[in-house]
């Protein structure tokens, strides 16, 4: 696609020489230390620690960074007193260190340019320079088509202070990928069901459940931290363990039963269950008959949803979905069917995570031990500033009036869209800043993100790393890591409130800032400094900490606090005799009020999803322990354990199309799109024979991402069917397919290039 932001790479000018960085990889104890460090061991006395919470995942693990006398960062070790990590980072969170490290980082401010001939170009700018230019471009906006114009896509902390700048700006439309392209159904699904929604991290209580059930969720893959600490702890002390996959995952390994499902029926089998287990008699009547609303509409809609039923469908046996129900039930009420993380699949994803709602529900684990805790947080008091403007419109204008009622966050894809310019739309979204986010691989569909990008007066990227959106910026400005920085205090919820800090370890490298300093600037030169009152985040923390019991000075040698909980009871429907839910009726909603007054099923249907074409399977994706999505492909310490991802086969696929293990093949989906690189074959039992599986994060465009350029293949590529939920525009890829192509199409270029 051509357009007048083409594509470019990010100059050496930008990522400059190499730095110093760790070269080898002690995979004993995770010691990711250079030869020379080795050389030149350290003792924890000789050196100062400073407290941080890592920023390598959501996550966001408390834990100490140890620096030596010269001012290198040694190593990352977990905050014991933290809920989160218990002491104990993951891979990802030790493996840290790698960020502040690699010589591939951005290193100074770009501006995009155009020579004589039209080819365009990144030359180095300073500071000054560059928010002066994304002030006068903010300001022009303003005022020639109005603040609501720019939008903000942020994913990280850092995100806080920008969109603190951006509604201080005028504009609502700030959104994180994290909603409509991951976790936004499960939110929506929930609410409805329970008037309250699934928070971050889950209010799972996996770590006193008889029985976890898990729907394509990859507990021991995606590195949720403490779910897998919770995990082994329940395995430990005996529970049941059951997981439905197509592939056999990690934590299928470690189940009782793995139920291999047809891909696109889970819907099917959550409706048996709840049949086996209403007809059968296992329902918590008590809990039900207290707390729910609509259970004989339930009875009655579940009625033909027999396991025979939905073995039609599934290819689950009957006798196995009637064994798996009564696991459940024998466990009631600690019992857990894992709502999920990465839940936008299908396009009915809402209503499954209904199903899954309506599950716990009858089974009585919402509130309860074991089930779904009642988390709390500290609540951060802010810093004073004006009222934000009142925007006069928004991203939502692009649709419909009364589209997308019950979605509280932004939807990236609804951003894409208010960009695109349309008749109906007094202006379309002008102006985008990005921060901390690879649009071009957290987004589906990178034909629609391109077109709207083209429509652009200006995209601004703020990054660490010269990921693929920055090669389509105007202006490139570079963040320091989260070991180089303070950042806002981490407030989230759990079984106890908990407040965390972090501080700078080292100084930024480079001429990289910190997202405060850039938000504190652009405010400046754009007249919204009384919305930033303070001298320094420093300033801000420390008045911020007085007000809830506590200091700047105490945190930098505590590193977390925890508070007391503000309510008795975590399990809040053990001992509460007339508590009322957030929903119409103030009870469960196993029959959904909420969706019906929108016009949508009330109860969950099950609906037929595409299959895939001859000579094409299903294309399945997920995680790997040691990334982060595309963010970490690049860090020399995760590299060095996985450098590239590979696609995963059944033997029966392999042998009919005469694939060798190791071999590397191109992948083409259903609308012609052809993998950028090629991707190994991994030839495996652990896959059903209409599926393929590949880690999501690789294929990277860019060449000054040395370690990642042109490993593995992209999935995000390749998803180019998106199947959006009309409850909430939750961006459904699990509909796409691929073939093998066993030779590189003529056409198919190497990188992409303007």
């Amino acid at each position: 696609m051509k357009t007048r932001r083409q594509f470019i790479k990010i100059s050496a000018a930008g990522t400059g020489a190499a730095a110093i960085g760790l070269q080898s990889l002690k995979l004993n104890g995770f010691n990711f230390l250079s030869e020379k460090d080795e050389q030149n061991p350290a003792s924890d006395e000789e050196m100062t620690s400073y407290p941080t919470y890592c920023e390598v995942c959501f996550w966001k693990c408390a834990g100490w960074t140890y620096v030596d006398k010269k001012g290198n960062i040694r190593k990352i070790i977990g905050n014991e007193k933290d809920p989160h990590c218990n002491g104990r980072l993951c891979p990802r969170g030790t493996g840290g260190v790698g960020m502040y490290n690699d010589e591939d980082r951005l290193k100074t401010p770009l501006i995009r340019e155009t020579d004589p001939e039209g080819h365009q170009y990144f030359r180095k700018a300073s500071w000054d320079e560059a928010l002066d230019l994304i002030a006068e471009k903010m300001d022009k906006l303003r005022q020639e088509h109005g603040p609501e114009c720019l939008a903000l896509f942020s994913h990280g902390t850092g995100g806080k202070m920008l969109s603190h700048l951006v509604k201080a700006f005028g504009s609502p439309n700030i959104s994180a990928p994290s909603f409509a392209q991951c976790r936004g159904p499960r939110e929506v699904g929930f609410t409805a069901t329970f008037g309250e929604d699934v928070m971050s991290p889950e209010r799972t209580d996996i770590r006193d459940s008889k029985c976890l059930v898990l729907i394509g969720s990859h507990i021991g893959e995606n590195m949720h931290n403490g779910q897998i600490q919770e995990m082994s702890a329940a395995i430990e002390n005996g529970a049941t363990i059951i997981t439905v996959d197509p592939r056999f995952s990690t934590a299928a390994s470690h189940s009782k039963y793995w139920l291999p499902i047809k891909p696109a029926t889970d819907l099917a089998l959550l409706l048996a269950w709840i049949h086996v287990i209403i007809y059968e008699d296992l329902y918590d009547k008590e809990y039900v008959k207290k707390y729910a609303f609509g259970f004989d509409e339930l009875k009655e809609h579940v009625k033909n949803k027999t396991p025979e039923w939905a073995y039609g469908i599934t290819t689950i046996e009957p006798e196995i979905i009637r064994r798996t129900a009564r696991e459940m039930a024998a466990a009631s009420p600690r019992v857990l069917i894992h709502p999920g993380r990465h839940v936008t699949w299908y396009g009915d994803d809402t209503q499954r995570t209904r199903a899954i709602a309506i599950l716990n529900a009858i089974l009585g684990s919402w509130g309860r031990r074991g089930g779904f805790y009642n988390p709390e947080k500290v609540h951060v008091p802010n810093y004073p500033h004006p009222p934000y403007p009142k925007p006069k419109r928004s991203w939502k204008d692009a649709y419909p009036p009364g589209k997308y009622n019950l979605v509280n966050e932004v939807l990236s894809t609804g951003i894409c869209d208010a960009t695109i310019p349309n008749p109906q739309l007094d202006c379309h979204l002008r102006g985008w800043i990005v921060y901390g986010t690879n649009l071009m691989a957290s987004l589906p569909d990178q034909k629609k993100t391109l077109e709207a990008i083209s429509h652009l007066d200006f995209l601004v990227v703020i990054d660490t790393m010269p990921m693929d959106i920055t090669s389509y910026a105007d202006i490139v400005l570079p963040e320091c890591t989260y070991l180089e920085r303070y950042d806002s205090l981490r407030t989230s919820p759990h079984r106890e409130p908990v407040i965390a800090l972090r501080m700078p370890a080292a100084k930024p490298k480079y001429d990289s800032k910190p997202n405060w300093w850039i938000a504190k600037q652009l405010a400046n030169r754009l007249g919204l400094q009384d919305y930033f009152q303070w001298e320094n985040i420093e300033e801000l923390l420390d008045w911020q900490l007085k007000k809830i019991g506590s200091s700047l000075n105490e945190m930098k040698r505590i590193g977390v606090k925890k508070y007391p909980r503000e309510y008795n009871d975590l399990y809040n429907l053990e001992n509460l005799e007339d508590f009322e839910f957030n929903t119409n009726t103030g009870k469960i909603e196993l029959y959904s009020t909420e969706l019906e007054i929108e016009d949508f099923d009330p109860l969950p249907n099950y609906t037929h999803h595409p299959e895939p074409p001859e000579g094409y399977y299903r294309l399945n994706y997920g995680r790997a322990p040691m990334h982060t999505f595309s963010r970490t492909t690049n860090n020399h310490n995760l590299w060095d354990l996985m450098k590239e991802n590979s696609v995963w086969v059944n033997p029966k696929v392999a042998d009919l199309w005469e694939l060798e293990n190791g071999q590397y093949i191109w992948l083409k989906n259903q609308d012609g799109i052809v993998s950028s690189f090629p991707i190994k074959v991994r030839i495996t039992e652990r896959i059903r024979w209409d599926s393929v599986y590949m880690v999501h994060g690789f294929g990277h465009t860019d060449r000054k991402l040395k370690r990642a350029y042109g490993r593995g293949a992209s999935d995000s590529e390749l998803v180019s069917k998106v199947f959006l939920d009309p409850i909430m525009g939750g961006t459904g890829m699990r509909g796409n397919f691929v073939t093998f192509l066993k030779e590189k199409p003529a056409n198919n270029k190497e990188e992409v290039e303007s």
